[in-house]
């Protein structure tokens, strides 16, 4: 017989370290939005898989109109978190992203900066990059993709 945990230990089965992971999802425009991601979002960013309806194991299944959607994407940055999408399937409605924006924080607020500026370009500026009493600089937006950035140089707090 197996003993009793102690009200309030910790599981000993738990996870030191829990991954979280975004998984945005897309009308038809993931591996566009995913390789604009990979090229100004720095943090060493790298699009390590993108498998589109007819690159999957399924894609006898697949119909053809989907073949072209992407399934899965999956963005690494250095620190190991990851950034993962796909499109939605053409016969589902699609209504986009909602209730979710993304914070990225940068070391210097010139890196920031620029993440800001490439993000804004065709999309939305909520806020301008401007000083705030959390980080030297921050900014919001939505991009020209529908998702919602907050991007901050320098946190203080």
């Amino acid at each position: 017989r197996a003993a009793r945990r102690p009200p309030g230990a910790p599981c000993r089965r738990s996870p030191r370290r829990v991954l979280h992971v975004v998984y945005l999802a897309f009308n038809g425009n993931c591996a566009e939005a995913m390789r604009f991601y990979e090229r100004v979002l720095g943090l060493g960013a790298k699009l390590e898989m993108m498998m589109s309806g007819a690159d999957s194991p399924m894609a006898a299944q697949i119909p053809k109109e989907h073949a072209d959607r992407i399934l899965h994407a999956r963005l690494r940055f250095e620190d190991g978190s990851y950034i993962y999408a796909g499109d939605a399937p053409n016969h589902m409605p699609y209504d986009g992203i909602k209730g979710v924006t993304i914070t990225m924080s940068y070391a210097t607020t010139a890196d920031g900066e620029a993440v800001f500026k490439s993000l804004s370009e065709g999309g939305t500026v909520i806020m301008p990059y401007q000083p705030t009493f959390w980080a030297r600089s921050a900014g919001m937006l939505t991009d020209r993709f529908g998702v919602s950035w907050n991007v901050n140089g320098e946190v203080m707090i």
